[in-house]
């Protein structure tokens, strides 16, 4: 029997979809609508770098982050499938989508850990 990884794509599919809907929301408002209209005070940039040097909040950061990429990842390899009907190129395009995912991932990890 030969064995498939699309449960492991489809799960990562999931998470980042969950992670997305849940976080991205409260972060776009809070950033995108409450600080710049002026609903809130903007928060002091000391409070922010003390906030962001803690490593579960990074490690929330990064699972929100690269599993939105998975997320994306997934959707787009199924759009160029039944969208654009590229079915010919599957293995292409799932290697192309995931790679992407995998190094913008990666990449993440670099600029939220080590920079």
């Amino acid at each position: 029997m030969k064995r498939r990884a699309e449960p492991f794509w489809w799960s990562l599919f999931g998470a980042g979809g969950v992670m997305s809907a849940m976080f991205l929301p409260v972060l776009l408002l809070f950033f995108g609508f409450a600080v710049p209209f002026g609903w809130i005070d903007v928060p002091a940039y000391e409070g922010l770098r003390t906030l962001l040097d803690m490593f579960l909040v990074k490690l929330l950061l990064f699972a929100i982050v690269a599993l939105s990429f998975f997320h994306w990842a997934h959707r787009f390899r199924f759009t160029l499938y039944e969208g654009l009907q590229l079915h010919r190129f599957s293995r292409t395009i799932a290697f192309l989508c995931y790679g992407i995912a995998i190094l913008l991932s990666v990449f993440a990890c670099y600029v939220m850990f080590v920079l």
